[in-house]
């Protein structure tokens, strides 16, 4: 039993079969500790349970969890590949009781499994207590046999844990494992512990108070427990080596190294190469959880974590990118205990490729320029902050490179002019900000962005997190208090709620916290990076300051990760139906529906609208994985990744891709791959189906689909099928018959139509009154009638036939339809057209029936008017133009 993988699994397979319940490890970033930038501890995910606030279905557990110290307090980056057991990624064994067992039992199960389950002899162990834990030392003598001078009693805080100034504490037990004679040092407590002949391999922290003050102290009523040993320190005690980068994992990783750079792993070159293995899995790892490099926060830290191995394959002289090369290898050896890594393969591939690329250009030009800038200073000289600021600014070359690459030659660097200029170029962002026009409620999140940075992204991850509140605004101004009733904007350090962008609506959800709730109504960025809380306080109140849980609302942002997957889906099938020219011209997702536009020259028909939906559903029904990478913006798009309209892109782009081309050209590769930073399903079945509802006119050359998915377009299915069966039933016939009987319907009706214009037209030239008779007038005959329910197309033909049945005179017919508009159409004979135009005659009309003007020849001439009910006034109109 000497492999890694082989002693992670005997540790949690030891604790599983004694009652502990197997728990994977938790992400990197913490979701319920929004003090911590990184998990750096196995007890982390379980912080809320030993203080009472969240309650599990056990009281045991235990877990192999991934850790990184890299920033803040745990901050190991600068001795890594130096030393023997300094690492950024680790990885922490541990079991925990939760008010189930205490020092007894936690003291029995560590000492079997040390010494039978990995057979350690017992005479090389030794441990420490607190000094006044005798409780302990006693469980140390019945349970391990252990002499006093075996059993170590230390009075400082190393020997007693504690997770805050207030909260759960209590001493603590390590376990050493002795190395022997021929390694320098001494136990703990003495004059050469900093040595590294006794080395702590497992520490277990009997958690038994409460500080409820720095002066008070009371039991806990629960006491627990909460171990914690290195996988790679005893992977090096069982593998018999001295130094963890000897255990087989980092071997594998040196080994790749060394075949990649055709670099040996000896002499000053050693530490290259250990740099690089143990950063290439703190890399690997941070990708894989969904943090990547940025200049703020945990994305500056990763990519410090990154560069720095990647300047040591610069020194090893390897001339292309290297770091990307060796992720294979890593996935090989670590991916059957962490899938994920296997799941964000290519992610993190590319985002290792891309930045190593970028640093190269980067490393190239600084390094230059620093020669340039240092030509003249000596060891012990100073660079001076404006240029190292200069370099950072103008350059991209970072601080801790420039200070990094100028230690050996003993120069260092002005770090107080160096944040001097970087201060200066900030106040003149500002003062550019406040006068770039922007309304002044909009400068309060520059500043605030400058005081607070940028709002970490959680929400690709994870729907719940908790956050620290660092700033609060309510009617554009700065406060510290929001109370009960109140609406206003709060941000937090990190958050899992989406802010609207690139189409995609803002999440809603809540924020809860000591004593306070607050809803989220929607969630906009401000000033690059700044996520703004709309939020009213249903009860309490909230403070600056204030931690706080952050909960999505689950089914709606469900709802929204479906909608928007499925644009990207028929973005594509428009391509393949219309052709490649249907770009996107502007998209809109929320919860409910989607729409999407797009350029096309002319309206689809339902031969089109059909064929896009079959092959988008086609994908759905894959439910083949959506994957993300990070990419370069151009190498994306010459990949042919497709860029969103009136979105903005940085250097670093977000690349979705999802589905297998079933036909066409594209058949066998990826069917859809964008640009975009929304969030989406984990798979194509979880959109459910996708059903086009519209299909419109946005603009010239721009049309517009409206489509729904999933629930939305199931429940639109069942209200079409409710209204068909309605139908049928109206119609006495079975739903499979309505077209049918519709369409007889429809034609009957048709029938009728004719046969009633008939007798309309029959009517209207058949008798009438007396007004309507042929009359004389100025030696004229005149035929005038109101025609009702007569359509204006049928007026011309009785014209005709009244000038027909004349000879020689005049004809003028208005037609009255039912919602009380009027037609008029007047025809004179053909030896009557030079005294009299039928055009001048019906524009008499029209102005009678509140109309204007008309139109037609000298003998057929044709207007309206709005007011059927002056038709008769029309008729006499004409009359007295005809008397002149």
């Amino acid at each position: 039993m000497s492999g890694v993988n082989e002693i992670r699994k005997t540790f949690v397979d030891y604790f599983g079969r004694n009652g502990h319940e197997v728990v994977s490890s938790s992400p990197l970033v913490p979701r319920n500790d929004p003090t911590l930038m990184f998990t750096n501890a196995g007890m982390v995910q379980f912080k809320n349970v030993f203080t009472g606030l969240e309650k599990r279905p056990y009281s045991r557990a235990t877990t192999s969890q991934k850790c990184v110290r890299a920033g803040g307090k745990h901050n190991d980056l600068d001795n890594v590949g130096y030393t023997a057991r300094h690492h950024t990624f680790f990885e922490m064994l541990g079991n925990f009781s939760f008010g189930d067992y205490f020092k007894d039992r936690a003291i029995e199960l560590a000492w079997n499994l040390i010494t039978k389950e990995f057979g350690l002899p017992k005479d090389r162990l030794l441990v420490t207590v607190y000094s006044e834990d005798e409780e302990a030392a006693g469980y140390w003598k019945k349970i391990a046999g252990l002499t006093d001078d075996r059993i170590i009693r230390i009075s400082t805080s190393d020997n007693f844990w504690a997770m805050g100034d207030t909260g759960p504490c209590g001493p603590c037990s390590e376990i050493f494992y002795d190395h022997g004679d021929h390694v320098w040092g001494g136990p703990p407590g003495s004059a050469e512990e900093d040595g590294d002949r006794f080395i702590e391999i497992w520490n277990l922290v009997f958690m038994q108070y409460e500080q409820i003050s720095k002066t008070e102290r009371v039991n806990l009523p629960r006491p627990s427990i909460d171990t914690g040993m290195g996988l790679e320190r005893i992977a090096a005690v069982l593998q018999g080596v001295h130094n963890n980068y000897d255990i087989d994992l980092f071997q594998a990783l040196i080994r790749a190294s060394v075949e990649a750079t055709g670099v040996a792993a000896e002499g000053e070159r050693l530490a290259s190469h250990r740099v690089i293995a143990d950063h290439l899995r703190a890399s690997s790892f941070l990708v894989a959880d969904g943090v990547l490099p940025s200049n703020e926060g945990r994305g500056y830290v990763l990519r410090r974590i990154m560069r720095r191995a990647m300047r040591h394959a610069h020194l090893l002289g390897s001339e292309q990118p290297l770091l990307h090369r060796l992720v294979p290898v890593l996935v090989r050896e670590m991916g059957q205990a962490y899938p994920e890594l296997v799941r964000a393969e290519a992610l993190i591939t590319e985002t290792l490729k891309l930045e190593e690329s970028r640093f190269r250009r980067t490393l190239a030009r600084g390094l230059g320029l620093l020669d340039e800038a240092t030509s003249g200073l000596e060891k012990g000289g100073s660079l001076d902050g404006e240029t190292a600021f200069k370099l950072y600014d103008t350059y991209g070359f970072p601080l801790d490179l420039t200070q990094d690459a100028l230690k050996a030659r003993g120069i260092a660097v002005d770090t107080d002019g160096f944040s001097a200029a970087m201060e200066r170029q900030k106040a003149e962002a500002r003062a550019n900000w406040a006068g770039s026009g922007e309304a002044a409620t909009e400068t309060v999140w520059f500043g605030l962005r400058e005081k607070v940075g940028a709002t970490e992204f959680l929400g690709y991850d994870t729907e719940k997190a908790e956050g620290v509140v660092v700033a609060l605004v309510k009617d554009g101004k700065e406060i510290t208090e929001l109370k009960a009733g109140e609406t206003g904007s709060l941000i937090v350090n990190q958050t899992p709620f989406y802010g609207e962008s690139g189409g995609q609506v803002g999440d809603s959800g809540v924020i809860s916290g000591a004593g306070f709730r607050l809803v989220v109504t929607d969630v906009a960025k401000k000033a690059d990076g700044l996520f703004v809380h709309q939020v009213t306080v249903e009860s309490g109140a909230v403070k600056v300051g204030e931690a706080v849980e952050l909960t999505v609302d689950h089914a709606r942002r469900s709802r929204i990760r479906a909608n928007h997957s499925a644009t990207h889906l028929l973005h594509e099938a428009l391509r393949e139906v219309l052709g490649k020219h249907a770009a996107q011209k502007g998209s809109l997702v929320t919860p409910d529906r989607l729409r999407f536009d797009f350029s096309h020259p002319k309206p689809m028909d339902e031969t089109e609208l059909a064929e896009v939906s079959r092959l988008a559903n086609a994908i759905v029904l894959q439910d083949s994985p959506v994957t993300t990478r990070l990419m370069g913006q151009e190498e994306a798009i010459a990949e042919g990744a497709m860029a969103l309209f009136g979105e903005k892109y940085g250097d670093e782009v977000r690349v979705v891709t999802m589905g297998t081309a079933l036909e066409g050209e594209k058949a066998g590769k990826t069917y859809s791959t964008e640009l975009c930073g929304g969030t989406h399903v984990s798979r194509t079945g979880e959109i459910g189906l996708v059903h086009i509802v519209a299909e419109s006119a946005v603009a010239a050359g721009v049309r517009r689909i409206e489509a729904l998915t999933g629930d939305g377009a199931r429940a639109y299915f069942e209200d079409q099928e409710k209204t068909v069966r309605n139908v049928a039933r109206e119609l006495k016939v079975p739903v499979g018959d309505v077209v049918d009987r519709v369409a007889a319907l429809v034609e009957e009706r048709r029938k009728l139509e004719r046969e009633l214009a008939e007798v309309r037209r029959k009517l209207a030239m058949g008798g009438g009154a007396a007004a309507d008779e042929v009359a004389e007038i100025a030696g004229v005959k005149f035929l005038g009638r109101v025609a009702e329910g007569v359509s204006p197309k049928d007026l011309k033909g009785l014209v005709d036939e009244g000038k027909a049945k004349l000879g020689s005179g005049v004809v003028a017919l208005v037609g009255v339809s039912e919602d009380g508009k009027a037609g008029v159409v007047v025809g004179v004979t053909p030896d009557l057209t030079a005294r009299f135009s039928a055009v001048d005659l019906v524009r008499v009309a029209s102005e009678a029936l509140g109309g204007k003007g008309g139109g037609g020849r000298p003998d057929m001439a044709q207007a309206g008017g709005p007011e059927g009910a002056k038709a008769a006034d029309a008729l006499d109109a004409v009359r007295k133009a005809l008397a002149g």
